[in-house]
């Protein structure tokens, strides 16, 4: 029997190590190998900030060229923008607090990315996160968390359905960031030593209130305290702030040195409502929450199930009982209450370190 040709995998370059890595062990490992890095956001606007995709785009090059695997640029700067972006400022202008890193791996990295990958001749895409993929007989495809628990970013997979996870590859989801970083120096990668990126997906080191500001109209209200209805100030908009947040208020603190946190926000007269920053400030926890949009990779149970979540990124998982109330939604009760749940978060869910889904607060 001939031998079958290795799988071709085409990897999402970044230009950091992480990807970087990714490529080197799955050239490694024998696949058929090809990079592309995803122009999704080049800053035409002139945000403040720094959106570095010109030299993100010089350090993929360089570690294809490195690696001697052929590379190119993939233009999604419209679908970027139409499905995250967009999404985006709609949320938050509705005074919701989004998660566009969630819905760039769903929409774009495992979306049309991954469909431009499809039409090209590759069979799975590759990335850099800190995730593993297993098999099993039961569920087939698995999603689990990375083995370094620092980096783990299953969180932020929440979203993705079995037939994305399918034709994903994480090659890195086994190694810890130093043994990586060694890696990469040990097979001479060009940005061994880059620094991990930082700010909103693709867009970089923007502050969300400078990107706020450029496309969403400031709208300003009173700042109200919630429990005697006292006028302590006026906001900018409702947008710029979320529940749980501390600082940014700008309002200063009582003579008791107690500093104030948000604890909600009032869309019938435009006002955000803040607390005593304290275990009984009126609306800062709760210990149940409902949650819509809700996406599995199991079966969607069709009764009350015992599961643990992750509220936050880099929070500890939590146990939580999900009683299914319709289609795509659910009420979520906490062992024990959370802090600043805010409508739009993520809450992934999870079976042990398996990843199983992922609800949206309503």
């Amino acid at each position: 029997m001939p031998t079958p040709p290795p799988e071709r995998i085409l990897v999402a370059l970044s230009g950091g190590v992480d990807s970087a890595v990714a490529a080197l062990l799955l050239k490694q490992q024998g696949f058929d190998v090809a990079a592309a890095y995803m122009k999704n956001w080049i800053n035409e606007d002139g945000i403040i900030g720094d959106c570095p995709w010109e030299q993100d785009i010089a350090d993929a090059r360089a570690v294809a060229e490195r690696l001697g695997i052929e590379f190119q640029v993939v233009n999604l700067m419209r679908d970027y923008r139409s499905h995250v972006v967009d999404y985006l400022l709609k949320e938050y202008a509705q005074g919701l607090t989004p998660n566009p890193d969630v819905m760039c791996n769903r929409e774009i990295k495992f979306g049309v990315f991954r469909r431009w990958a499809r039409e090209h001749g590759f069979s799975a895409v590759a990335t850099g996160h800190y995730a593993q993929r297993r098999f099993s007989a039961e569920h087939g495809w698995e999603l689990w968390e990375g083995a370094d628990r620092n980096k783990d970013q299953s969180y932020f997979l929440a979203f993705i359905n079995h037939e994305q996870l399918g034709d994903a590859r994480f090659p890195i989801g086994h190694l810890e960031k130093p043994a990586l970083r060694e890696l990469a120096r040990q097979a001479g990668l060009p940005n061994a030593e880059k620094k991990d990126s930082q700010g909103i997906c693709f867009i970089g080191q923007v502050k969300m209130q400078d990107f706020l500001r450029a496309y969403v109209a400031d709208r300003p209200g009173p700042i109200l305290r919630m429990d005697d209805g006292r006028h302590l100030g006026t906001h900018a908009g409702l947008h710029y702030y979320t529940l749980g947040q501390r600082r940014g208020i700008r309002i200063p603190s009582n003579t008791d040195h107690k500093a104030y946190v948000v604890v909600g926000k009032r869309a019938e007269d435009n006002a955000l409502l803040v607390a005593f920053d304290e275990p009984r400030a009126p609306g800062l926890f709760t210990d149940r929450v409902r949650v819509r949009n809700v996406q599995w990779l199991t079966p969607p149970p069709s009764s009350p199930l015992a599961l643990e979540g992750r509220v936050r990124y880099r929070d500890p998982r939590v146990a939580l009982h999900f009683a299914p109330e319709a289609e795509d939604g659910g009420l979520v009760s906490f062992a024990v209450p959370q802090r600043g749940l805010a409508q739009g978060q993520i809450l992934a869910f999870y079976q042990g370190e398996r990843l199983i889904g992922g609800g949206i607060y309503a």
